[in-house]
């Protein structure tokens, strides 16, 4: 006699990664004082959590595809994005008009160090870029904002408000 039959389940088919993984990006701004505090304290977190998420990860997994990247480029790709955005950040706050030069992110994908380098060099870098950051971040003062030139020409405002 026959008292549970589990369901037939259907093949699992293949997810479809996200156009925008992070999810479409919507100003906050103005930024009050706790959620700037809550901000920073993810950024200066995210070394740590990228780090968790790779850590036990073999080299097969690393050179698992998202899209058009590996997991290695992807973490490599973020060490590169986030220093130039520390960067960028700097000029937008000593300088009175600074023009930020993009970066082709795709071929510096291609490049070997991003596809073949140990991700440890990339946590590494990130842990002390986001200490860093995070230290400078906490010593703006309500209402510092410089503007910056982006690439495509448009003003656009660097606010710690």
């Amino acid at each position: 006699m026959l008292l549970y039959s589990a369901p037939l389940l259907e093949p699992l088919q293949p997810m479809i990664p996200p156009e925008l993984p992070a999810g479409e990006y919507v100003s906050e701004l103005p930024i009050g004082a706790a959620r700037r505090g809550d901000l920073i304290g993810e950024l200066a977190q995210l070394p740590a959590r990228l780090r968790e998420l790779v850590s036990g990860m073999n080299e097969a997994q690393l050179e698992t595809r998202y899209k058009s990247w590996t997991v290695r480029q992807i973490v490599h790709h973020l060490a590169d994005s986030h220093l130039n955005g520390y960067v960028r950040f700097r000029l937008a706050l000593t300088e009175d008009r600074p023009t930020i030069k993009n970066y082709d992110r795709a071929r510096w994908a291609e490049l070997s160090d991003s596809k073949t380098a140990d991700v440890e060099l990339s946590l590494s870098l990130l842990e002390s870029l986001h200490a860093r950051w995070a230290m400078l971040l906490r010593t703006l003062t309500d209402g510092e904002e410089r503007a910056d030139i982006l690439p495509s020409g448009p003003s656009a405002r660097s606010s710690t408000r």
